[in-house]
C-alpha cells in the first residue's frame, strides 16, 4: 500500500508538471474559495491548487471565508468582478451560494464544486471530491474493527456524531456509516445508548471542535455517569474527534487505558495523527488533498481549453437540481499500525508536524 500510494502521488505530480507546457496565453484568472484557514487541510488544499495552477500559467486568487457565508459570497462576487473565468468553491454552506453562482453562470464563468457539493443550483458544472460514501463505510468499519480488537466480544455501547448540517457531505459520511452499522445494531452487537442516532440529533454545526466537546460531555454526564461503559464513538472528522478526546479526558478517561473508547475521524489532521500515535484516537481517514487538488486543476484546464473534464461518477451527486458529474479520489484508513507509511513516508505530512 505504501509503495502504491507513493507511486500514485509521484505519477500524479509528474503529470501535472508535464501539463505546464499548456500555458494560458491570456493568463486567465482562477478564483478559489475555501471555508477557513483554521483546518490544516484547507490551507494545504489552497496552497497545492495555487501552485499547480500557477505552474500552468494561470493567475490564481485563493481566499478563505472564515466559516462566514456572507463573507464567502462577497469573496466570490469580488472574484467575478475581477474577471475570474473559473471558480473552484468549497462552500461554507452548500445551499447558500445560489445567487453568487448564478452571477457566475450569467457572466460565462464555470464553477467546480470542491470537496463539498454545491446545492440547489444549475450553475455548478463539475464536482472534484473524494468517495464520500466510501469515507463513511471506512469510518464505521474501523470503529467496529477497533471495538472487536480492544473491547472483547461485545455488545458495545457507542455514540455517534455527524458533521455540520449545512455541509452536504455530512449526509454522505453519516448515512453510509450508519447503513454499515445497522445490521450490527439490529442484532444487538452495537447499541447507541443515548438513542441519538440521527443526523439531526448528532450533527455538529460548522464542524466545531468546541461544540463536539460540549455534546460529548453532555452525553457522558447523561448516560455514562453511573459506571456504564462507553466503548466507542463514531466521529466524522478530526476536529470533532479532538473535541471528543478532550471531553473524554475531562470526564476522567485516560488515553491508553483499557476503558478508553475507540474514536474515529477523517482528514489525517496533524493533531489527530499525533493522537493516533499516542493511542487517544483510534483512526482517521486520509483524503490526500494533493490528488484532489490535481483533479481540480485538471478540470480547470479542461474547461478553459473547451475540453470535457475526466469524471468517474455520473449518478451519485444530485444537488436538488441536477446530477453533477464528479471525479472521486480514493481514500485510506489510517491507524497506529500504518500512519507512518501512509502519512509520513508518502510525504503528506512532515514528521515535525506531528511532534
Amino acid at each position: 500500500m505504501k509503495r502504491t500510494l507513493a507511486f500514485l502521488i509521484s505519477l500524479a505530480l509528474a503529470l501535472s508538471l508535464g501539463a505546464c507546457g499548456f500555458l494560458a496565453e491570456d493568463r486567465a484568472l482562477i478564483g478559489i474559495s475555501l471555508p477557513n484557514q483554521a483546518s490544516a487541510r484547507w490551507t494545504k488544499d489552497g496552497g497545492t491548487m495555487e501552485s499547480l495552477l500557477v505552474e500552468r500559467g494561470y493567475r490564481v486568487d485563493v481566499q478563505y471565508a472564515d466559516d462566514d457565508v456572507q463573507k464567502q459570497i462577497r469573496q466570490i462576487e469580488g472574484m467575478l468582478a475581477d474577471g475570474a473565468k473559473v471558480l473552484v468553491v468549497a462552500a461554507v454552506d452548500g445551499s447558500a451560494l445560489t445567487g453568487a453562482l448564478g452571477q457566475a453562470a450569467e457572466g460565462g464563468a464555470s464553477v467546480i464544486a470542491y470537496d463539498r457539493l454545491l446545492l440547489d443550483t444549475e450553475a455548478v458544472s463539475y464536482y472534484a471530491t473524494f468517495d464520500n460514501e466510501g469515507v463513511g463505510r471506512l469510518q464505521a468499519a474501523s470503529l467496529l474493527d477497533g471495538l472487536r480488537e480492544t473491547k472483547g466480544p461485545g455488545p458495545y455501547n457507542i455514540e455517534v456524531f455527524a458533521g455540520s448540517p449545512d455541509d452536504a457531505n455530512s449526509a454522505f459520511f453519516f448515512d453510509s456509516a450508519m447503513l454499515f452499522l445497522q445490521e450490527f445494531i439490529d442484532d444487538g452487537l452495537v447499541r447507541v445508548r443515548s438513542g441519538q442516532a440521527t443526523r439531526e440529533r448528532a450533527g455538529i454545526p460548522s464542524w466545531s471542535r468546541g461544540a463536539a466537546q460540549d455534546r460529548m460531555e453532555a452525553l457522558l454526564a447523561a448516560y455514562y455517569s453511573g459506571g456504564e461503559p462507553l466503548h466507542g464513538v463514531l466521529s466524522p472528522n478530526d476536529g470533532i474527534s479532538q473535541g471528543i478526546v478532550s471531553a473524554l479526558g475531562s470526564f476522567g478517561y485516560s488515553a491508553g487505558a483499557d476503558d478508553w473508547p475507540i474514536v474515529t475521524g477523517q482528514d489525517a489532521d496533524p493533531a489527530s495523527i499525533k493522537l493516533i500515535a499516542e493511542g487517544a484516537q483510534y483512526s482517521t481517514v486520509l483524503k490526500d488533498s494533493r490528488l484532489l487538488a490535481l483533479v481540480a486543476a485538471d478540470m480547470v484546464e479542461a474547461l478553459l481549453e473547451d475540453r470535457l473534464p475526466v469524471v468517474n461518477d455520473t449518478s451519485t451527486y444530485f444537488n436538488n437540481v441536477k446530477v453533477v458529474p464528479a471525479y472521486l479520489v480514493v481514500t485510506y484508513t489510517v491507524h497506529a499500525g500504518n500512519y507512518r507509511q501512509l502519512v509520513i513516508d508518502s510525504g503528506y505530512l512532515d514528521e515535525a508536524e506531528i511532534r
